[in-house]
């Protein structure tokens, strides 16, 4: 499971004043002290992230609508599954722009029209049953919870809220959880938090250099999916690993 956050600095994060829960997550499993997002603003990142490429996108304008390889296409082509919840979306499938505190822009799936419509699904559609998860999900909070409306306090909030069972399933069951952020709030590097919690990880912090493609290129490896757009190029994590990750 890939949890997406909003536009946050690193070091708001890990160890922040208004990030408890998210700390704790960080001391559970790896945080990767030197991760990035690939541009500025949004919804370049979240494309990077799902397909590898930005598709020339340098705004937050929508809709957006593309073909070619992307992390879904490439589990269905390997006998796998992947489903992209969206908090607040108001139903199955729908491709509206906004609507309340969902906005598209955060759902790069629904961007790709040949990708059957059950990947596209609202957050309350979210199994209470994790084994009937896909092989692969993302979740998208809302606005608020994502910490772009709201800010920090309010998504660690949220992920208080919506995490902890999962992460307790997953340390029984050989499941990753991955945090990530979009961007952090506009510099030139980027810097973002991401940290990943599972019985494969091996606690601590790692240096790697990491962006949206190399976790891309490790999400796929992990399933044998032929890696995407820029994902190709990028080096997939090492060294944070206890056991394959499956």
């Amino acid at each position: 499971m890939v949890v997406i956050f909003e536009n946050e600095d690193a070091g708001n994060i890990v160890g922040g004043p208004h990030a408890p829960y998210l700390t704790s997550l960080a001391k559970a499993g790896a945080t990767l002290s030197d991760a990035h997002g690939v541009a500025h603003p949004s919804q370049p990142n979240y494309l990077a992230l799902f397909s590898g490429s930005t598709h020339g996108v340098t705004d937050d304008s929508c809709p957006q609508t593309f073909s070619g390889p992307n992390l879904a296409a490439g589990l269905e082509s390997a006998g796998h599954t992947f489903v992209g919840y969206s908090e607040d979306m108001p139903g199955a499938d729908y491709t509206g722009c906004r609507t309340g505190r969902y906005a598209r822009k955060h759902n790069p799936w629904a961007d790709f029209p040949d990708l059957p419509a059950s990947v596209n699904q609202p957050f309350s559609a979210l199994p209470t049953d994790f084994s009937h998860l896909p092989t692969v999900s993302f979740v998208v909070p809302n606005l608020c919870n994502d910490m772009h409306d709201c800010g920090v306090a309010a998504g660690d909030a949220w992920a208080a809220q919506n995490l902890p069972a999962f992460v307790a399933w997953a340390r029984g069951h050989d499941s990753l959880l991955v945090v990530t952020f979009d961007e952090d709030n506009g510099s030139p590097a980027n810097h973002i938090a991401t940290l990943l919690v599972g019985p494969m990880v091996t606690a601590g912090t790692y240096d790697q250099r990491i962006d949206h493609y190399g976790v891309l290129r490790t999400l796929g490896d992990m399933y044998g999916v032929p890696p995407v757009g820029q994902a190709a190029g990028a080096a997939p994590l090492t060294g944070v690993w206890n056991s394959s990750p499956r």
